[in-house]
Parts: structure tokens; sequence; C-alpha cells
């Protein structure tokens, strides 16, 4: 797992022993951002466009259809351009 910064540091297991599993019986990523949060080496940026969570049936549904909805799955003319003649 790619960690904020860039490095692999979840799997070595300087903060992944700090954790305890949440009520539903797994590690969490929010308790990783907030390891990294107490550590004060917390990065973060702002991207353009939306994000929703697919964790359930329901929500994979509300994502598939707002990627229908909002073009996101679509390349843009140049980048079809290069792929078709690849």
């Amino acid at each position: 797992m790619k960690t904020p910064d860039g490095r692999i540091q979840i799997l070595r297991g300087d903060i992944i022993r700090t954790l305890k599993p949440s009520g539903r019986g797994e590690l969490e990523i929010t308790d990783v951002n907030n390891a990294y949060i107490r550590r004060d080496e917390m990065t973060w940026e702002e991207l353009d466009g939306w994000w929703t969570d697919a964790g359930t049936f329901e929500s994979l549904l509300h994502a598939s259809n707002l990627v229908a909805e909002t073009g996101a799955n679509k390349m843009n003319t140049a980048t079809e351009e290069v792929a078709t003649n690849a």
C-alpha cells in the first residue's frame, strides 16, 4: 500500500503495529491518516472533480452512476487519437 508521502511505510510495520481493528474488525485508513497527522507528516492536495465511497453495493452503484453521468470514464480526443493510431 502506498502511503500519502509515497513511501511503503505501512507494510514495514512502524504505523500498522500501532493500529487496532475497528468495530468492523478491520484496520482503517483513517487511523493511518491520523498517525501521520500526529507525526506532523500529513500532506494533502485538493483535486478537481468528485470522490465517492464505493465500499458497499449501494455506494458502488452510486459511483457507477456518477461516472456514467459525468463522463468521468471518457478519454479526451487527443488520447483517443493516440490510442487509435498506435
